[in-house]
């Protein structure tokens, strides 16, 4: 389900992004009138993007797109009329993806709205991908360290891989959890 969280004091500029955005095909759109509200809504509904304005009670936007950084990530949007280099820094801190400047052009924001959520998508999977990597050559090193244990046992390289791979085989496990399982051995 596609949900928009838009988050503003002013309920006149909620309901002109409210109308800016009607057709873009969000299933069900959620607002927020202060920033408390917004992060527990955002917490609670699991939307797909959120509008946030920087100046709201309670907790202002750039706040909450820092603890939703964190918490749940997703697209993160500030519409606002703040335009100091403060807060536009605080903004990038907090993993905001776009900023843009009120009043807005409702074409600007269905651009900006694609936009971040395109970027989001983007740096979501060359996380996803940076993780995997991490991953893979850390059971490399592992892999390494095991195949060194056994070659100071007197077997040659490639005999110490055939006999890791052979154990992974009897044992129906990962070449990596053999190989944690000699090195704590040998530990």
């Amino acid at each position: 389900m596609k949900v928009l969280l838009v988050a503003d004091d002013e309920p006149l500029v909620r309901h002109q992004v409210l109308e800016s955005v009607a057709s873009y095909g969000f299933d069900r759109i959620i607002e927020a009138e202060n920033g408390v509200q917004a992060l527990s809504l955002a917490l609670t509904e699991k939307p797909l993007l959120a509008i946030l304005d920087v100046s709201m009670p309670g907790m202002d936007g750039v706040s909450v797109a820092e603890k939703l950084s964190k918490e749940r990530p997703m697209p993160l949007l500030l519409l606002t009329a703040t335009r100091d280099a403060e807060t536009f820094a605080r903004a990038r801190e907090a993993g905001v993806q776009h900023y843009l400047l009120k009043p807005f052009d409702p074409d600007q924001l269905r651009v900006t709205l694609e936009l971040a959520i395109h970027q989001f998508m983007e740096l979501h999977q060359l996380r996803e991908e940076n993780d995997r990597l991490k991953e893979t050559l850390e059971t490399r090193k592992q892999i390494d360290r095991a195949k060194r244990v056994l070659m100071g046992r007197g077997l040659s390289e490639p005999e110490a891989y055939r006999r890791m791979q052979k154990l992974a085989m009897d044992r129906r496990k990962s070449l990596r959890q053999v190989a944690e399982a000699i090195l704590l051995v040998e530990g």
